[in-house]
């Protein structure tokens, strides 16, 4: 039975709605999840939920972004820790949120790859991580800077790549996946950074 419907804000609205339909891609597949069953587990109009989000679409991109923001400030990169801390506090917290919400990250990489505003949020996230982690590296010069910024990309590609394939098909643990991707990036970074900077 749909709750009672109660007046809210747009801003409350516009929440309540992201946060139904985070819970619903997150449980089913990107295709399953219809704009009525939203609609109708947040207690209002299809109307009102299409004034709020005009297409599936864009509900989605809607919810990725609130998660790709959340990623990011969960995401602690602190110079006072080691390198090898630092990158497995954050590939933790996203294991965790790709874990937990593997139907919706399956859809942004894959169902929706094509669709430029997902797209957007992705690169937008890979972005930031990556001048997050150039922020906190020991770098010599600019021309390492530069260096390090190509393969910091290239790593969160492959990352991306890598976890994706892995909640279609898990061929090893959590643990062994998240250490294949730090032991990547350490071994990448080894030969530009510092010497004495490593996983210590």
């Amino acid at each position: 039975m749909p709750p009672p419907r109660r007046r809210l804000s747009p801003a409350e609205r516009r929440a309540q709605l992201l946060s139904v339909g985070a819970r619903l891609f997150a449980e089913q597949p990107y295709e399953y999840v219809l704009m009525e069953d939203v609609a109708r587990q947040a207690g209002v109009s299809r109307a009102l939920l299409y004034r709020h989000f005009p297409s599936k679409q864009a509900l989605f991109a809607a919810v990725y972004q609130e998660a790709a923001d959340r990623l990011l400030t969960e995401t602690r990169l602190d110079p006072a820790d080691s390198l090898l801390d630092q990158l497995v506090q954050g590939m933790d917290v996203h294991l965790d949120y790709f874990i937990a919400n593997r139907n919706a990250v399956i859809a942004a990489n894959r169902v929706l790859a094509g669709d430029p505003v997902v797209q957007t949020i992705i690169t937008g996230e890979l972005d930031a991580l990556r001048a997050r982690l150039l922020a906190v590296l020991p770098l010599a010069d600019d021309n390492s800077r530069e260096a390090v910024s190509a393969v910091l990309r290239s790593w969160l590609v492959f990352v991306q790549v890598l976890v994706v394939d892995w909640l279609g098909n898990e061929t090893c643990t959590r643990t062994q996946l998240r250490d294949v991707c730090v032991g990547a990036v350490l071994g990448a970074l080894r030969p530009l950074l510092p010497a004495g900077t490593g996983p210590a």
